[in-house]
């Protein structure tokens, strides 16, 4: 399948029903109050890079975002593709489109937070296999049994497994 992915605004509907989808897809892992998600307003902020993955026809099937915390930290932020095109590394390109930005940001570490249980085994695998670690909270965000955490220094160049 060929995919195309760039930098868009949230603020578009087909973004507006990916989030959707996401919040949707989330709500049955974990408690609302260990769900950290991000409105489509608050990603439209100026510290927030939304990339967006498209398919041949232009539909909206996958995005993730980078969320600066100054000149220090990157945030990786909803990290979503659709349940049909899951398999088929929509969700690594985006990864790798916000590790590259990262990096030409001069970013020495990039971290994120995610749920835990079966609904996330996926994901973990995806940061996994693409070189972050698991590490404890940061932020303020809360040590609890519905996250994980992970990180990837990003002095040395990526993994390729």
């Amino acid at each position: 399948m060929a995919v195309s992915i760039a930098i868009e605004t949230p603020l578009q509907d087909d973004v507006r029903a990916l989030v959707a989808a996401l919040n949707d897809h989330l709500l049955p892992l974990s408690p609302l109050e260990f769900q950290f998600k991000m409105s489509v307003e608050q990603m439209a902020d100026s510290a927030t890079t939304l990339f967006v993955a498209r398919d041949e026809s232009g539909r909206a099937i996958g995005m993730g975002a980078l969320k600066m915390h100054g000149p220090e930290l990157g945030e990786v932020k909803r990290m979503f593709t659709l349940p049909e095109v899951r398999g088929q590394r929509v969700g690594r390109q985006l990864l790798e489109r916000i590790v590259d930005l990262a990096r030409e940001r001069n970013l020495p570490v990039l971290m994120l937070e995610t749920g835990t249980g079966p609904g996330m085994a996926e994901a973990h695998r995806l940061y996994t296999r693409y070189g972050f670690t698991p590490r404890g909270p940061f932020l303020d965000y809360p040590d609890s049994e519905w996250s994980a955490f992970f990180e990837l220094p990003l002095s040395a160049p990526a993994e390729l497994a």
